[in-house]
């Protein structure tokens, strides 16, 4: 009985601590897992949050919470987030983590049911992208300065071709292998480029 006492106080503790970190972030109708995960039966909108409001340019660095499923959008633009993990798996509606400091989109959703915006980060690799998304993927538009792996993401006809081609391995940071990376445009009819700006062939 001890030990299950002690069980019961570390959860209603997490419980606790996750209540008070949804209502600082102004989320509703949600529920807490057992595993300690987040759903969301709505919206959830973490751009520029900061708990204190007299500090008008503090920014996440972090997703302050694990998701599980939201059924609405989820936001958290315009931060200085590194890293997706804490992300819903599952998202109802858009996903938008644009303008952060994201090198990958490691920890991001597995289902975006409608479209998915990556734009204005760092991002040299599209790992982790979602595998399935019911709108348009967007890690960049004509400025191709804001992602340096949409030079590389464009050279494909769509979001499909693109993640089928990760399947050879060619991405290594800001180096490609070159050779798996021809055999990938080859499979498609496109021309291996002389040199992609950003990146190194190996």
């Amino acid at each position: 009985m001890k030990h299950i006492s002690l069980f019961e106080d570390f959860q209603d503790k997490k419980f606790n601590e996750i209540d008070s970190i949804c209502r600082k972030l102004g989320i509703r109708n949600y529920t807490v897992n057992v595993d300690g995960t987040v759903d969301v039966n709505g919206d959830v909108s973490l751009n520029r949050w900061h708990p204190d409001t007299s500090i008008k340019e503090e920014k996440l660095t972090k997703i302050p919470l694990k998701f599980g499923k939201v059924t609405g959008y989820f936001s958290c633009s315009s931060n200085d987030i590194t890293t997706l993990e804490g992300s819903p798996t599952h998202v109802g509606d858009y996903f938008n983590c644009s303008a952060n400091k994201l090198t990958s989109l490691e920890g991001g959703p597995k289902f975006v049911g409608r479209d998915f915006y990556c734009q204005y980060n760092n991002l040299v690799t599209l790992d982790g992208a979602p595998r399935e998304i019911g709108g348009y993927f967007c890690c960049g538009f004509f400025d191709t300065e804001t992602n340096p792996i949409y030079r590389v993401y464009k050279l494909f006809p769509d979001h499909k071709a693109y993640l089928d081609s990760l399947d050879y391995g060619y991405l290594r940071g800001t180096n490609i292998v070159k050779s798996r990376f021809g055999e990938a445009l080859d499979e498609l009819g496109i021309e291996l480029p002389e040199s992609i700006p950003g990146y190194k062939y190996i």
